[in-house]
């Protein structure tokens, strides 16, 4: 009984006011400043757009070659290149855990998730929409941006990133003389990888700097060098 009640509520509400006058108080318009792949401030409100994941900023990828390369960066930059002071009008759908707006936005008449997924620039984000996901096959089928390259998905890369930090929370990190704990190690190939403390190896790599190897105090400053992040 108290839920009939609540659903004529709503409907007598509806009555009143009008879908348009309900539907303005989801809409989000403004200019656009790019956050990330799939994160827009939007007219001053912060929108992850709904049904894409795109890659995190410090996602790599490899090539044909297996040479690392940074993708995430790629699309980020591809990105804003885009929708850079744009204007977009977007339709709230939910709110996120972080209190971002999910929403589907709109820029000159285009859905930005949908061409972004086309674009390759972005995965369909299967566990909340399957809008795009035979976008998504496309993209893939055709090789474009990130399909071009190996790369997790987003979400498999997030997973990694948390259970690694928890790791690295309880395993101790060694120390080089320079007060950090990457190690720099270049393998009997010549390949430059560097182990974070709580991966598989970290603990029984040596650093011979009489051989070049290194210590870092970041993986952005072992990558910038020239190094890449080790696997396991």
């Amino acid at each position: 009984m108290l839920k009939l009640i609540s659903n004529l509520s709503v409907l007598i509400v509806i009555g009143l006011l009008g879908p348009d006058v309900l539907a303005a108080e989801t809409r989000i318009k403004g200019t656009i400043r790019v956050i990330d792949g799939d994160t827009f401030d939007v007219g001053g409100t912060r929108v992850r757009l709904f049904g894409i994941d795109a890659p995190e900023g410090d996602q790599p990828c490899t090539d044909a070659q297996g040479t690392e390369l940074a993708c995430g960066t790629f699309v980020t930059t591809q990105v804003r290149d885009a929708y850079r002071g744009k204007q977009a009008d977007c339709r709230q759908t939910d709110i996120d855990r972080y209190g971002r707006s999910v929403a589907r936005c709109v820029v000159g008449g285009v859905d930005v998730g949908q061409n972004l997924v086309a674009s390759g620039l972005a995965f369909a984000f299967a566990q909340y929409s399957r809008d795009y996901i035979a976008v998504e096959k496309a993209a893939i089928r055709a090789g474009r941006g990130i399909h071009a390259y190996q790369m997790i998905r987003p979400s498999e890369f997030r997973a990694q990133q948390r259970a690694a930090a928890a790791v690295v929370a309880k395993t101790p990190a060694q120390v080089g003389q320079n007060g950090c704990t990457i190690k720099g190690n270049i393998s009997a190939k010549g390949v430059r990888i560097f182990h974070v403390a709580g991966q598989r190896d970290y603990q029984k790599t040596s650093i011979k700097t009489n051989k070049g190897e290194r210590w870092f105090c970041s993986a952005e400053e072992a990558r910038a060098a020239g190094w890449r992040a080790a696997r396991r």
